[in-house]
């Protein structure tokens, strides 16, 4: 034993020196826990932010004035007048997002008891922005009439329009993320997202190149278990991506974009361990069955890119069809984004998220048995 856990750590440091002199792989990894973390923080923004909206006053009156200058920054940009003729072309050029059309008579009409009908267009290309800035926009817009009204009219409202308060007044209390950014998550689930492509890569990458420089041949005649070949392998990219993780979260996350993390790292980063074990498993595995680098990945855009996307990362799994809910609940994927969010953004402790530990571990056992039971007849074929 002592003997094979020798092979195991020279076989990982040489491991480790062949990835520091690959410039391209290191300015990945680099890439993938810096920069790529802050951007996919800031540009997959799921909030309206900074949406140009156009208006149109039919009626020049002090309450059209007053909607006018309700819409502020950082939710909108300063609404810009524009005319009526204008309004078509000026969305088919997204020139704006939205665009208020305040009717002739508004003024009057509200405060004759008249139920006037203001007209929102929305460049509905702007998905995001589109949704949840009309939900916005009809909110600022009836909070400002009443004000007008109640400031004017007194009691006006609840006397001719039969307007009654709600006998319950509803209390949101927004957990974990209180101004619910966007940037607060994504900048974890890029981390997360990151671990998975970065595991699979290194290891596969590190196998297919052994056999493409040939010393898989010379490793193969050593007196070298396939087992201590692939352990090494683990440690090694799996020590690598640890480190990066692990300064992504203190530097990037937590310094740069002044993120807190409510839970603690030590525990997240137990559990990158035991889900890179799998994910370093998974990369053996398919460098067995690809026979060289393009082919590797190619089956890397197959498993992958499936794995993060539906792992609920991105999309809740909730919103899924049952079926394939159902599949990816069998994913380690699923269940490392899952301990992920449980402790850095809710707190969670070791008594929760260790039976998605055990199930990742054990999944990733299976995978690395079958790419041992692959290692020696692939290498033999490519020789």
């Amino acid at each position: 034993m002592r003997f094979a856990l020798g092979n195991i750590f020279w076989l990982g440091t040489k491991e480790l020196r062949s990835f520091f002199s690959d410039a391209v792989l290191l300015g990945l990894v680099i890439y993938a826990f810096s920069f790529a973390v802050y951007v996919q923080a800031h540009s997959n923004s799921q909030e309206v932010h900074n949406a140009s909206i156009g208006f149109v006053d039919q009626d020049n009156s002090d309450l059209s004035r007053q909607l006018m200058s309700a819409f502020l920054p950082p939710y909108f940009k300063k609404p810009e007048p524009v005319s009526q003729r204008d309004v078509d072309h000026l969305l088919d050029i997204a020139a704006y997002t939205f665009v208020i059309i305040i009717p002739p008579r508004f003024e009057a009409d509200v405060l004759g008891g008249r139920s006037p009908e203001v007209q929102l267009d929305i460049d509905a290309t702007a998905m995001v922005q589109a949704g949840l800035g009309s939900g916005y926009i009809e909110q600022i817009l009836s909070t400002e009439v009443t004000k007008y009204v109640d400031r004017n009219e007194g009691t006006y409202l609840s006397r001719s329009q039969n307007i009654t308060k709600s006998p319950v007044t509803l209390s949101v209390r927004v957990m974990y993320n209180p101004n619910v950014s966007t940037a607060w998550f994504m900048s974890v689930m890029g981390i997360v997202n990151n671990v998975t492509m970065l595991a699979i890569i290194l290891a596969g990458a590190a196998v297919v190149r052994e056999r493409e420089h040939g010393t898989m041949d010379h490793l193969l005649v050593m007196p070298i278990a396939p087992f201590e070949i692939a352990m090494s392998k683990i440690w090694a990219n799996g020590l690598v991506i640890t480190v990066a993780v692990t300064l992504a979260l203190e530097l990037i996350v937590r310094r740069l974009l002044q993120i807190p993390v409510i839970g603690s790292v030590p525990l997240f980063v137990v559990g990158v361990i035991v889900y890179l074990f799998f994910s370093a498993a998974v990369g053996i595995f398919l460098a067995t069955v690809a026979r060289t680098m393009p082919q590797l990945g190619l089956l890397y855009i197959l498993v992958a890119f499936p794995m993060n996307i539906l792992s609920g990362s991105n999309t809740p799994l909730e919103s899924m069809p049952y079926l394939l809910r159902t599949i990816m609940q069998f994913s380690p994927s699923t269940h490392f984004v899952s301990f992920a969010q449980s402790i850095l953004f809710r707190g969670a402790g070791l008594s929760v998220v260790w039976p998605e530990y055990l199930y990742i571990a054990f999944t990733g056992g299976l995978f690395l048995l079958l790419a041992l039971t692959r290692f020696r007849a692939s290498a033999v074929q490519s020789s």
